[in-house]
């Protein structure tokens, strides 16, 4: 099926660079960058999967289904996004809010050529009918000057879909949903936009993982649309017949002042509000994995642990299961999808709630990018901290969220949404 060969690198950091810049002329393109960020559960630095030999592009309809067979009849690589919207597959739901961005619900392609790197090492797999590319291939990408000038895009106007005042006015309807106890968590979004927009997705997504640096970078190209994804959290991975799941509720900014950055960290640490969205979020995570899990195999591994990014501190647990060798692995994200992180509890109502009080459809945003290994193990991020792009459209758009609880307070929520939207906003207002 695939030719393997084995390249070295003198640097790694260079040939990631070269090899974003050679991938920009494919329709399909998915990169995963961890930025060398420390963390227990990883197999590769960066992975590069472009040029579709094979897809699967679906609305949400039976979308679970489908992405199974697919994932049974190419019995490969495949590497795509689920957006948020899957949950109407999912659970008796709707989404009827605007969308100017216009992903389909489902994307999914077997790539001709995969790059996978571990520090100076090149692990490059092409498909039979394409491995007599490669030398050239290779040739080509390592000719490329990184360094050369991108082009400035011209700068840009943010709208916002909701206003203070109106935001404030739907946190007291989510309040007031929470103290009569339809809910006792929801995350609620909002929009930042700009229309008849050019940007350079290439380098707008550079900017934004200079000066984020996450764990879970990616730039997706489907055609004409792009994801460029700043993402500091993992949504669900399988290896082998563990499960891994990292929800992040919890946000601090940082500092330049050494000691008050320490500070800040430990706040987060002891804040009482920010350590019960947390649990409440790990119960749920729980709840979801003991779907599939043999019995008395879910573990919580971390509770509430404080980790350091560029921009800001972040709370997050480790909750971890196992599951037979016959589940498959589409059914285990099925039976989490969308990860609690971005949702609630209980998860339904929370869903409900949501789409009545936000104002955009989430698509893309706080749905997931990843890929399904041959052996049938997958690792999928959670998409926050990212720019979503429409080229034909011309639309830009980014969204933030946090989690409303009955100790949250209006101001301070939307005080959080801007300290996570900094990064985003930074990059396209320059």
């Amino acid at each position: 099926m695939r030719t393997t060969f084995f390249h070295k690198t003198k640097s790694s950091k260079i040939f990631k660079s070269q090899l974003l810049i050679w991938a920009q002329q494919f329709e399909d393109v998915v990169w995963l960058d961890s930025n060398n960020y420390e963390q227990s559960y990883s197999n590769y630095d960066a992975v590069l999967a472009v040029d579709a030999f094979t897809s699967i592009q679906t609305d949400f309809h039976d979308s679970f289904e489908k992405l199974k067979e697919y994932q049974n009849h190419t019995n490969d690589w495949i590497f795509g996004y689920l957006t948020y919207d899957l949950k109407n597959d999912v659970e008796a739901l709707s989404s009827n809010n605007f969308d100017g961005l216009e992903f389909p619900d489902l994307y999914f392609f077997q790539p001709k050529k995969l790059f996978l790197i571990k520090d100076n090492q090149v692990e490059i797999q092409y498909l039979k009918g394409v491995e007599d590319e490669l030398e050239e291939d290779l040739n080509v990408i390592e000719q490329i000057n990184e360094s050369t000038k991108p082009q400035i895009s011209n700068s840009i106007k943010i709208k916002l879909r909701i206003h203070k005042d109106e935001y404030f006015e739907k946190i007291n309807h989510m309040l007031a949903h929470i103290h009569r106890g339809d809910i006792y968590e929801a995350n609620f979004c909002q929009e930042f936009y700009a229309e008849n927009t050019a940007i350079n997705p290439l380098e707008t997504y550079n900017k934004l993982n200079t000066i984020s640096n996450p764990p879970f970078a990616t730039f997706l190209k489907h055609q004409d649309k792009y994801l460029l994804s700043a993402s500091p959290e993992r949504y669900l991975r399988k290896t082998g017949n563990t499960i891994i799941s990292q929800p992040i509720k919890g946000t601090a900014k940082r500092s330049d002042d050494l000691e008050e950055d320490q500070l800040l960290k430990e706040e987060l640490l002891k804040d009482e509000k920010e350590r019960s969205e947390n649990i409440m979020i790990v119960d749920l995570v729980r709840n979801d994995l003991s779907k599939t899990a043999i019995k008395g195999s879910v573990m919580v591994e971390e509770l509430c642990e404080i980790y350091t990014f560029d921009q800001v501190h972040q709370m997050i647990s480790t909750v971890t299961s196992k599951v037979e060798e016959n589940t498959h692995p589409v059914d285990i994200i099925k039976s989490t999808f969308p990860m609690g992180s971005m949702t609630g509890a209980p998860k339904i109502s929370a869903m409900k709630i949501i789409e009545d009080l936000e104002e955009t459809k989430r698509g893309l945003y706080s749905g997931t990018v990843g890929y399904f290994s041959p052996n049938g193990d997958f690792d999928f991020n959670v998409i926050i901290r990212s720019i979503l792009y429409n080229k034909t459209k011309q639309y830009v758009s980014y969204s933030v969220g946090g989690a409303i609880t009955a100790k949250s307070n209006p101001l301070k929520e939307y005080e959080e949404c801007l300290v996570k939207a900094k990064a985003m906003r930074t990059v396209l207002e320059h």
